[in-house]
């Protein structure tokens, strides 16, 4: 009996023994600053600074690290073993998993990328890219006096390879990367246009391209700019028409979109055509500041998160061009914000839509700056039109339809938005 006792105290002792260590240990792992070294696997691993995740998930991590220390060891080319961009991979596909192109994890560079194409200059072709219904690399819209735009690419364009790389294993930023590089230099793309047969390969020359994302001209309905020798042969009523194009909604456009208004002003217009052709968007608050423009009240656009919350924007400003009648012209390249703007338009009947049916892009991402330059787009809600339509994949369908000819000389859509406002 005597022994029994001496047995359970030792027990009860080690059993104090282990539940102190094992409370140590639990609040090292859990500790945001704990260094864990992996010494069963090649090469040597120190983690540092893991943060605990605030849902409970338990995955067993020996299929990652038995997959990374066989690719390490057995991987015919050592040089090209670069644990720093197998660990931004790794993320990258967990991202990827998800299913969906608009919610990627962004390395260094391509943070960087998306940063300038936003603040409004970076080297590369000038055009935006996006997916289509089938996830494929599509031209959203070439910019306008860019290489690309020289080069003969157009919205709706299929991306199918860069160099050697065939965009179907690329996300978004890597196929942006791709493109992007020094002035001077050249890009290869394999390009499969609507209405051809085959794809065709285009070897285009870089440039510093510089988006200005508002520009304001003066058109006279029936005809063209006043400054053209064809002007008196083309206008029919004389009727004044400030012609506002935007081609992005970045850091900038609200300050561009203000000055635009002003020297749109001081020619007296009778009427406004926005054109959003090839715009493929940005900014959501850019499209609510400037669809504040032309609505005195009332609903914008509507987002609506994971849970069916609906959070509505409404007019945030007093705008400068509530009375005079507007035209929006849209085309395929037309998707996100400026899709905002046009959809805001129609449903609240403000104006006249002109064109083809937009890109149809009918979600929101949030961007987030990650460590070590790093960052990542979330697509974190959806939107809705006024009247709560939800346009992903289908788009706004125009009030008049009409799709421009070949004849780069005739914009009939803009010919038919002169007409529409000279009654």
């Amino acid at each position: 009996m005597e022994k029994i006792r001496k047995f359970i105290a030792q027990l009860n002792g080690w059993t104090v023994l282990i539940v102190i260590l094992t409370f140590i240990l639990g609040w090292q792992l859990g500790h945001r600053d704990y260094n864990l070294s992996f010494k069963n696997y090649k090469p040597d691993f120190k983690i540092t600074n893991q943060a605990p995740s605030n849902q409970e998930v338990t995955i067993d991590f020996k299929l990652f690290w038995d997959t990374w220390d066989l690719v390490s060891r057995k991987y015919i080319d050592k040089s090209a073993i670069d644990p720093q961009k197998m660990y931004y991979g790794a993320i990258q596909g967990m991202v990827a998993a998800i299913g969906d192109p608009y919610t990627t994890f962004l390395p260094p560079q391509a943070q960087k990328t998306t940063k300038e194409q936003l603040q409004g200059s970076f080297d590369g072709v000038g055009m935006q890219l996006g997916y289509n219904k089938d996830k494929r690399l599509v031209v959203i819209a070439p910019l306008k006096d860019t290489p690309a735009e020289a080069a003969g690419v157009k919205a709706g364009d299929l991306i199918l390879k860069i160099g050697d790389r065939d965009t179907a294993t690329l996300s978004l930023p890597e196929a942006v990367s791709l493109i992007r590089g020094p002035k001077g230099t050249q890009v290869k793309l394999n390009v499969f246009s609507e209405n051809e047969t085959k794809p065709k390969d285009l070897s285009i020359t870089r440039d510093t391209i510089v988006v200005k994302t508002v520009a304001v001209e003066e058109k006279v309905a029936g005809g063209v700019t006043p400054e053209s020798p064809a002007d008196e042969k083309t206008t029919k009523s004389g009727k004044k028409v400030a012609y506002m194009r935007i081609s992005g909604f970045g850091e900038k456009t609200k300050d561009e979109w203000d000055a635009a208004v002003s020297e749109a002003l001081s020619i007296g217009p009778q009427g406004v055509i926005v054109d959003v052709r090839n715009n493929p968007g940005g900014f959501l608050d850019g499209a609510v500041y400037i669809a504040s423009e032309f609505l005195d009240s009332g609903t914008i656009v509507i987002q609506e998160d994971y849970q069916g919350n609906k959070q509505v924007q409404t007019v945030i400003r007093a705008g400068k061009l509530l009375k005079l009648p507007v035209v929006v012209l849209i085309n395929k390249g037309s998707a996100s914000a400026s899709e905002i703007l046009a959809g805001a338009i129609q449903d609240r009947k403000r104006g006249t839509l002109i064109g083809e049916q937009s890109f149809g892009k009918g979600t929101i991402q949030s961007a987030e700056d990650l460590p070590q330059g790093t960052g990542i787009h979330i697509t974190t809600a959806k939107w809705l039109t006024p009247n709560e339509r939800w346009i992903h994949s289908i788009g706004l369908t125009p009030d008049v339809k009409i799709e421009n000819d070949a004849d780069p000389k005739l914009d009939e859509q803009l010919e038919k938005a002169l007409e529409v406002l000279d009654k």
